[in-house]
């Protein structure tokens, strides 16, 4: 543990942080699958990778910088990304610039990158190095695995192997390319609160499979989408919510598409990459459709002699591809941080042993080192490094808290925190809740009668106090 004056000063400091949080958050949006390049070609990954900068840590930094450099301009970030280098140095990589967008988050996007066929992986990972325009690190961040294919897949889907299945609940993109032109492709998006189709940015939508089935009675469907498990299968109803607004579609039936053609009769497993349409539950033939920036409805044609097929355009065929994104944060504004932030950790479920005086919890999760402490609340833990993925430490008691655990009739919820030896702060979307076994209403009377040996009896209720519950929970 940190000496008695080093964790005074860095207790300060964290305080400071809860009242006043001034947080920067990187977060990287991409594919989960990139198509292979062969010869001299070029597959630019579609989507592009995209990076957003947000928090208001970023102005401050860059105020802190601007502060200690009155001479220099102003500080803008930029970036490099480009494919992880299997141990080799030499690394292609795209610069990114980053423009300030209406939400006053930075936007950056690499769309010259590409994985050639010298390249035998069958996953990589991206690399993003992040710099202040002094010259200043920020540090190096890497997206989640990406899996390599060749093509996308012709055959029916099976079950039995969902690599390139696309399940309920997980998030896609959807782009467009009319005439199969690269340079024509626009992606679905949402700005301004409404849909629409964008060449530059794009959005990624969780797909939920609806329960009831086409041959449910109306009656027996309610207002709200009732949600479901398992894999998205052509003729399914699903839902698109974007991740960003939580902006929705109405309900959808996706359609496989072969030459322009919707067909109606098909319900095998979609796979990444395909071709598909979206018609809107209950309407006479009409699909989601693009044109040029807008989205529209667009109606198809019946095909007289082919009952089970519909007539589509070009702004009605939509390619789908499942996406990924990770998302560090950590907070560097109240001291003057000289080394790169990363690794960033990332918590991804927390393991709670034991109780009362000997409560133990795990913290699960990636880019873990022996110079992280974890802290609950302004409250520092005793903490021992396990690996890369974990950490292990002692929960402190609630007195720490300042609380009189004594009469605590409710729970006590504290933000978790990992923090470096150096006062840099990671921020998490877990809370650890203390929560009493027993309590009393407020303002009841608890004795109508003090005995005398009231001291001992208050002692015994102490004893019932400090034997806690403990219940972990993720923040929405």
């Amino acid at each position: 543990r940190s000496n008695p004056f080093q964790s005074t000063l860095l207790r300060d400091s964290v305080r400071r942080y809860l009242q006043l949080p001034a947080d920067q958050t990187v977060l990287i949006l991409h594919a989960k699958v990139a198509q292979k390049s062969y010869g001299n070609e070029k597959r630019f990954f579609c989507p592009p990778p995209c990076v957003y900068l947000s928090g208001p840590g970023w102005k401050l930094k860059q105020e802190q910088i601007k502060s200690r450099d009155p001479g220099e301009g102003s500080f803008q970030v930029c970036g490099y990304m480009g494919l992880d280098s299997m141990g080799s140095s030499l690394m292609e990589t795209q610069k990114l610039s980053f423009e300030e967008q209406p939400d006053q988050k930075g936007f950056g996007c690499a769309k010259a990158l590409y994985i050639s066929d010298a390249d035998k992986r069958k996953h990589f990972r991206l690399v993003l190095k992040l710099f202040f325009s002094n010259g200043q690190e920020i540090g190096t961040f890497h997206s989640k695995l990406i899996k390599v294919i060749s093509k996308p897949s012709q055959k029916k889907q099976s079950l039995k192997n969902t690599d390139l299945c696309i399940s309920s609940g997980s998030k896609v993109s959807l782009f467009n390319r009319l005439r199969s032109q690269t340079v024509s492709t626009r992606y679905l998006s949402v700005e301004g609160g409404a849909f629409i189709a964008s060449a530059r940015q794009w959005a990624a939508f969780t797909l939920h499979l609806e329960q009831w089935s086409l041959r449910a009675p109306v009656e027996q469907r309610k207002h709200e989408f009732p949600l479901r498990e398992g894999y998205i299968r052509y003729g399914s109803v699903v839902q698109l919510v974007c991740t960003a607004t939580g902006i929705t579609l109405p309900p959808l039936i996706i359609r496989k598409v072969t030459k322009q053609y919707a067909m109606l009769d098909v319900d095998e497993p979609i796979s990444q990459l395909h071709k598909c349409a979206f018609q809107f539950q209950g309407s006479d033939r009409m699909y989601l459709c693009l044109s040029t920036e807008k989205v529209i409805q667009f109606q198809a044609s019946p095909c007289p002699k082919e009952a089970n097929r519909e007539l589509l355009n070009d702004g009605s065929c939509w390619t789908i591809i499942g996406t990924e994104m990770v998302e560090y944060t950590f907070s560097e504004s109240l001291d003057c941080i000289h080394q790169p932030v990363s690794p960033v950790p990332l918590i991804a479920a927390l393991q709670l042993t034991g109780g009362g005086d000997v409560a133990m919890l795990e913290v699960q999760g990636e880019y873990f080192h022996a110079h992280l402490k974890v802290w609950f609340g302004d409250v520092e833990a005793e903490t021992m490094y396990r690996g890369p993925k974990s950490l292990m430490c002692v929960v402190p008691d609630v007195s720490a808290f300042g609380s009189d655990w004594r009469w605590l009739r409710y729970p006590i919820t504290v933000p978790l925190l990992l923090i470096r030896d150096d006062g840099l702060i990671y921020s998490s979307s877990f809370t650890f809740t203390y929560t009493p076994e027993q309590s009393f209403i407020p303002g009841q009377q608890i004795l109508s009668d003090v005995p005398q040996d009231s001291d001992k009896l208050l002692d015994s209720i102490h004893q019932e106090f400090t034997r806690t519950n403990f219940h972990l929970f993720m923040q929405s």
